[in-house]
Formats: structure tokens, sequence, C-alpha cells
């Protein structure tokens, strides 16, 4: 059968997960009530709370590409639009989550076009998803495929799984967060070690450094099945209170990147004793610079507003 057929057939694209990835029983699986038709992604409702999103380019390794991207995002909002759903689920395949970026796409763009024609900047659109997303990763999550991971609020993941940032191996560096969002998970050695010698760590691995929140057992399908009983129990709970929950928590360490960012301030810049003193005494500091309280230190206040716009937007 050919893949176009499959993906334009939603009873054989269902039967398909069900019986090569998910293992699944028969009625656990329903499509949602969309009439939006994907190319690169299925997107299911295996319990009527709970929306899965699985990537769907097997011949690549479910590299991701700005065709898939499109896709994912539309499927994260109409599923973060959708009242009837409370958690999101998203994963790949067995033998990968994804395996990075798509390089076919990407060998031939120079950097003037990636520029100005924003390239890549989609890719974090998700993390403006309301509602929880729990990654379910089995197999290589390398690249691209980390940085999508790591987007997520909940990483669950199989002990087949593998992460890395291997761009260093292409003479290049991250390009979707990951140098980011790895070292405020894992600490800035670690990641260094990660993105300058491209190493891939294990599941077991990932979970002692607190990459992922735990690896469960060994079968296939159970790191989904596993990551949708944990969105089922969040969907039990307060929409509102579990919406209000995660938005805490993001903010939590927004709030702590920007206190680390002030502090390299107040050591860059020369300032009087005074000043000095104000800042190191205001536990306001960074939401009164943030503001441009006229009642701190001109750059203070500027150094600020810059890391605002440059560091702290998603």
């Amino acid at each position: 059968m050919s893949i176009c057929r499959i993906l334009y057939n939603p009873l054989k694209t269902a039967c398909v997960i069900r019986s090569k990835s998910i293992k699944l029983s028969p009625g656990n699986i329903r499509l949602m009530s969309t009439e939006t038709q994907y190319n690169h992604i299925l997107v299911s409702r295996p319990e009527p709370a709970v929306a899965l999103v699985t990537l769907n380019r097997p011949k690549a390794l479910n590299a991701l590409s700005s065709p898939l991207f499109l896709e994912l995002n539309q499927a994260f909002r109409e599923a973060d639009g959708d009242p009837s759903v409370s958690a999101i689920v998203l994963t790949g395949s067995e033998k990968a989550f994804a395996a990075g970026a798509d390089i076919k796409e990407m060998k031939d763009i120079e950097f003037a076009d990636a520029y100005k024609n924003r390239f890549l900047e989609n890719w974090a659109e998700m993390t403006r998803i309301r509602k929880p997303v729990i990654a379910a990763v089995s197999g290589y999550a390398l690249g691209g495929g980390c940085e999508l991971a790591l987007m997520c609020d909940i990483i669950l993941a199989s002990p087949t799984a593998k992460f890395g940032q291997p761009e260093i191996n292409l003479g290049t560096i991250p390009g979707g967060g990951g140098s980011q969002r790895l070292a405020r998970v894992i600490g800035k050695s670690r990641t260094m070690e990660m993105v300058l010698t491209g190493r891939m760590i294990s599941a077991q691995e990932a979970s002692e450094w607190g990459i992922v929140s735990r690896v469960v057992k060994e079968g296939e399908g159970e790191v989904v099945k596993e990551a949708i009983a944990v969105g089922k129990e969040i969907a039990s709970k307060s929409q509102i209170a579990i919406q209000a929950a995660k938005e805490v928590c993001n903010a939590g360490m927004s709030l702590q990147r920007y206190v680390k960012c002030l502090t390299s301030v107040l050591l860059a810049y020369e300032l009087t004793l005074a000043e000095g003193l104000e800042a190191s005494q205001s536990p306001l500091l960074p939401w009164a610079a943030w503001c441009g309280c006229t009642g701190l230190p001109k750059c203070i206040r500027a150094h600020a507003n810059k890391c605002s716009r440059a560091n702290y937007s998603t």
C-alpha cells in the first residue's frame, strides 16, 4: 500500500498505529473530530480528554521539516482550543522520536535567506500552548528531536531512547533552543559535553541527569501507553488549575533566569555603593527592572529590557 493511501485513509491509519506502534486494544484509539488533513503527522484521541499527536515520517526517521512543524503547530492549536482536551501526548515511532532536523531541507539555505524568512522561528510556537504536553520518547531524539522533547512539559522515555545534540558533527550548533533549555535542565558542564562532543546519552543517563521524568518498562508501545495514562490522570483534575500550575512553573523558571541575568549585570557594570546596595537588597529587582522603574540605575534598566526582549520572550 502506498504511503499516500495510508495518509488519507483514517481508518487504516488508526489500524497501523494500533498494530505496529502503540499496541492499544481496538476501540481505544479514536480519530479526533476535525476536518484537518495532515501529511506528516497523525492525530487521534486515545482517551476522551487526551489528544495523541504522532510524527509520521518513518522513512526519514521523523526528521523535522518546515511542513511538519506547520502541521504540528496547527494540531497543537486545535487541541489547545478544544475544551474537551485536557492534555496532549506527542510521540514518534519505536525507532525514532525524531532523529533531528531535515538536513535535505536545510543544506542549501543561506544565512541571509534563513534570517530574512525567519527560518525555524515557528519551532518554539508549541511552548505557548497552555495545556500540558507530554513527550513519549522511543529510539532516537537527536538534534531537533531532542530540542522538541525539551519543549514539552513532561518527558517519558522508553529504555531504547537516546538523546543527543550531534550538530557539532556537521559543523554547526543546536539551532532550536537546545543549548539553552538543556543547560537549564542539566547544567553547563553536562550541556557542554553533549554539545561539544555530540555524544548521545541513554534513557537511564537522561533520567539520572533530569532530562526525563522517568524511564518506563520495556515493551513496544509502553511509553505511549504510560504517557496516555499520565494525560488521563491530568485530565481528571481541574483544567483551570492545571493550566495555572503549568503557567506558574514556567514563570518560576523564567524568574530564575532573569535573576541570573541581572546578577551578571551587577558584576559587569561599575555601580556606586548606593546603587549596588539598592540592587542587592531589592527582592523585586527583576520585575521592577522589567517594568522600567525609574528608581533603578539606568544601566540596569537598559540591560534588563534588552535581556527580556532577547532571552525571555518564549
